[in-house]
């Protein structure tokens, strides 16, 4: 008689009853695996040019009188001295406008928290907007301070207040700027377009510089003590509204405004939306202290050898070589000029060898060339003076004209802003602004007027090893954004050849944080 399997074999009544076994139950229980998510010409970002253009017209303006105003104040130092404390010996007057000057580096990081997590928060279109309104009547109220002789030392304590508000507002400039204009640029241009900003940074600086030169050279010292010093403050507040105007203009950026987007979604759905979320100054330090080190520690490479050029260097040519003071700042002004115009070359040669690079050979240029640059300006001459100037010039052309497009690849979306306020403005706090105190310590403790060269050394050595460590992302789209191209035609390219582009991983794309991109959902049922 046959045994009745039934009994023993509780499965049986299963398969018998549904004709399936507990395994193929727990089969058809296991999650179906989506099919991976393709490309789509609707998901490809495709640059509005006429606003692209606004958009580098308006923060160029900005970073320009940013610039302008540290090329101002820098060469007015002797001539202020006596306006605001007049009582003084001028090592004392000196020391007091350098400290001021210090003062705008120590306001500048707390600038770039504040509106670093604003801008990630609520825009980046409104922030800029505010900080160059705030940049531009600081530096127009300092034209319009009185001075000793009018009530006495409280025009110093003014002073300093409106250079730390000055600072607080550059904190979130430079940051905003280039993490505005690296989201409005198209993928394989975005060196090019954000190398600008350096253009303009370095023309604003030159512009200070040649306009506080020729009310020197026409009005005499006694004049300028008197009210010509007000001059290159007040230019500021025409400058400022024009700035403003045209970022007012701008729209927010794409990549930007569809992460918004998607958070608001997110919210709506009830899910889970904590990587797209903005995050706050503590989170942003927490998910991403390693990029943020790495760019601190690049930054500060090249702001060294940046502000040797622009800060120091008038300073190192009156005190050290003799120069006097009109010639040791003349002298500055055509090569600060030919760098702002060659930024954009190298901007646009990131694009097509890739940043780190061209960071490199801004780092390995400056050890090379740091010791002859300093013994020609040792000569004397102002041939040799010039081609000393150029030979520091050309390693700070490759390095400053990168960080506006490498740096703010390095953090997603959601929190580049802050980021970026954060990595860029404490590490030009702590190693941009204090370059000509430290080169002119070292020289005045060792005797050794080659200090400057070795101390350039030393930190573009330290930052050869950081740019290794920096993600390459020349013609790739950034961190939690969709691919960017400047046409349509580039755009169905694009999806068309997305299997084979090396520069392409569909698997790191947001689809799921960009839902109304294109007037589509892009996330597949």
């Amino acid at each position: 008689m046959p045994i009745d399997q039934s009994k023993n074999d509780p499965s049986a009544g299963a398969r018998n009853a549904g004709g399936t076994t507990p395994a193929a139950v727990k089969a058809a229980k296991k999650p179906k695996l989506l099919p991976r998510r393709r490309l789509k010409e609707s998901d490809v970002n495709v640059v509005d040019q006429p606003m692209l253009k606004k958009a580098l017209g308006g923060t160029i303006v900005g970073n320009t009188m940013e610039w302008y105003d540290v090329g101002v104040f820098g060469y007015l130092i002797t001539t202020m001295g006596p306006v605001f404390l007049p009582e003084s010996d001028p090592t004392t007057q000196t020391l007091f406008l350098l400290g001021t000057f210090a003062a705008t580096f120590i306001a500048r990081p707390l600038g770039g928290v504040v509106f670093g997590w604003l801008g990630d928060k609520v825009g980046r279109q409104k922030i800029l907007a505010a900080t160059l309104m705030i940049m531009a009547a600081s530096t127009f109220a300092v034209g319009l301070l009185p001075g000793y002789a009018q009530i006495g030392l409280w025009a110093a304590g003014l002073l300093v207040l409106l250079k730390l508000i000055q600072g607080f507002s550059t904190g979130g400039e430079y940051a905003g700027a280039t993490t505005f204009v690296s989201e409005y640029a198209a993928d394989k241009r975005r060196g090019f377009f954000a190398s600008f900003l350096d253009l303009g940074s370095y023309m604003g600086f030159a512009i200070g510089a040649a306009l506080v030169s020729v009310l020197q050279l026409t009005l005499g010292q006694d004049t300028m003590e008197d009210w010509g010093w007000r001059i290159p403050f007040l230019v500021a507040g025409p400058l400022g509204l024009i700035a403003v105007y045209f970022r007012s203009k701008i729209e927010e950026s794409p990549q930007f405004q569809a992460t918004l987007d998607a958070q608001e979604e997110n919210a709506k759905n009830a899910t889970a939306g904590d990587t797209a979320a903005a995050k706050g100054p503590v989170g942003i330090v927490k998910a991403y202290w390693r990029p943020i080190l790495v760019a601190m520690i690049v930054v500060a490479a090249a702001n060294t050898a940046g502000y040797a050029l622009t800060s120091y260097m008038p300073t190192y040519l009156t005190a050290s070589k003799g120069y006097d003071e009109v010639h040791g700042t003349l002298l500055t002004i055509p090569v600060l000029v030919i760098m702002s115009l060659c930024i954009p070359l190298t901007g646009r040669l990131s694009d097509r060898i890739g940043r780190r690079p061209v960071l490199w050979i801004g780092a390995v240029s400056t050890v090379v060339l740091a010791i002859p640059a300093f013994l020609l300006i040792g000569i004397g001459a102002v041939w040799s003076t010039l081609a000393g100037l150029a030979l520091v010039a050309f390693p700070v052309t490759f390095y400053v004209a990168n960080l506006a497009s490498a740096l703010p690849a390095q953090f997603p979306t959601s929190s580049r802003y802050g980021a970026m306020g954060i990595a860029y403005n404490f590490a030009v706090a702590i190693f941009g602004g204090t370059t000509p105190f430290i080169v002119e310590a070292l020289i005045k403790s060792t005797g050794n007027d080659m200090m400057p060269a070795y101390y350039l050394m030393a930190t573009s050595l330290v930052g050869a090893v950081a740019i290794y460590f920096l993600k390459e992302s020349a013609n790739r789209p950034l961190p939690g954004s969709m691919p960017s191209v400047d046409t349509e035609e580039e755009a169905r390219e694009l999806v068309k050849t997305q299997d084979e582009n090396p520069l392409i991983n569909v698997d790191e794309l947001p689809f799921d944080t960009h839902p109304h991109h294109g007037g589509k959902t892009p996330v597949d049922a």
